[in-house]
């Protein structure tokens, strides 16, 4: 595979103009010092907010418990690592977080700059439009489309909102450059490496300017080196750049990468590293 060291990539593509009628400008944000911009906005007296609040979730799948009162705040630009054996919860609360799936009961809120948005309340209409818009997503196998190159595979995101073929594919082809993979545009994805791929998958959930991206098993089907770099690419440009991460692994070494790890055990939180067990 060919690799590229990214301890200090700065990842700055250029902004775009936004999709819709109106002139405003979507900006791809520039990485900051996430400590330095926590410390200006929030003074030590008070704390970061939570940018993911989920009070007592419950869902079941037929007789199954998925979740079971769980409750959890996740604050803005952290990064989480959710862990737990098969069966635990910990992929169900994920999409219950990103509005996948609905939870039975509880509550989950959004909150940003613009205000508080009660995911569990959303229809399927309004939820689409929350994880097109807010949210990315990392999965273990990338969900890349093989048909398509490396920057359609990124830039379907930005169409998908309404920005215009051109401008979308400009700012996608930034994307991929800023993670190494500048020259590999043109490839499809069976012409990638497995780690070169998931960095296409790390450009798609971040192209948007999502605020909070979702990453389930997401160095899965890496080997041992592969995933630390993907890790590392996937770190510098989410919280290295003052965004949220929320990662779903049963890797001990990736979640140790995390600067949290909260623990699942039959639909509850029974640990924490940030307030201990539960």
């Amino acid at each position: 595979m060919n690799s590229t060291r990214t301890g200090s990539t700065r990842y700055t593509p250029d902004a775009v103009p936004a999709p819709g009628p109106s002139a405003a400008r979507m900006t791809i944000p520039a990485p900051t010092d996430p400590a330095a911009s926590a410390r200006a906005q929030h003074p030590s007296s008070r704390p970061v907010p939570a940018i993911l609040s989920a009070r007592t979730l419950t869902k079941t799948y037929g007789s199954t418990t998925a979740l079971s009162g769980l409750t959890l705040d996740i604050r803005a630009g952290e990064s989480v690592a959710i862990m737990g054996t098969s069966g635990s919860g910990k992929t169900t609360l994920l999409h219950c977080l990103a509005g996948i799936v609905l939870p039975d009961s509880g509550r989950i809120t959004l909150n940003t700059a613009a205000g508080s948005t009660r995911i569990d309340s959303l229809n399927e209409s309004g939820r689409s439009r929350l994880r097109r818009e807010s949210f990315g997503f990392v999965f273990q196998q990338g969900l890349l489309i093989p048909e398509l190159t490396a920057l359609e595979n990124v830039a379907i995101a930005l169409m998908l909102n309404g920005l215009d073929r051109t401008t979308a594919e400009q700012a996608s082809a930034g994307w991929l450059q800023s993670l190494g993979l500048a020259g590999m545009e043109q490839r499809r994805i069976g012409e990638l490496s497995g780690g070169q791929a998931q960095r296409v998958a790390i450009a798609r959930a971040q192209v948007t300017g999502a605020g909070v991206i979702f990453a389930d098993e997401p160095t899965g089907a890496l080997d041992s080196a592969t995933s630390a770099e993907v890790m590392q690419v996937l770190l510098d440009s989410t919280t290295g750049a003052s965004k949220t991460l929320v990662v779903v692994t049963h890797d001990d070494t990736v979640a140790s990468r995390c600067a949290r790890v909260v623990s699942l055990q039959d639909g509850r939180l029974v640990g924490d590293s940030a307030g201990g067990a539960r």
